[in-house]
């Protein structure tokens, strides 16, 4: 579920989307989402300041809570 939020929020933000990927890597307690996007989107998808990417983040953490787990997101070079 939270990979499917994420590459929804990211797809829309992006001029790529196909060149999105979300990859999950599943822990006792946590997941975390790893996400890569093209080069050029990389700006898009941080903001300034990291504003977007915290948004992102707290949206995860919003959503994950509610099944009872902890979701971290990592941006990618």
């Amino acid at each position: 579920m939270e990979k499917d939020l994420v590459e929804y929020i990211v797809k829309s933000l992006v001029d790529d989307p196909a060149s999105v990927e979300v990859t999950v890597v599943e822990g006792e307690k946590s997941t975390i989402l790893e996400l890569r996007v093209a080069a050029a989107d990389i700006g898009k998808v941080i903001g300034k300041n990291g504003r977007i990417a915290k948004a992102i983040r707290t949206v995860l953490q919003a959503a994950s809570a509610k099944g009872g787990k902890h979701a971290v997101l990592e941006i990618l070079d």
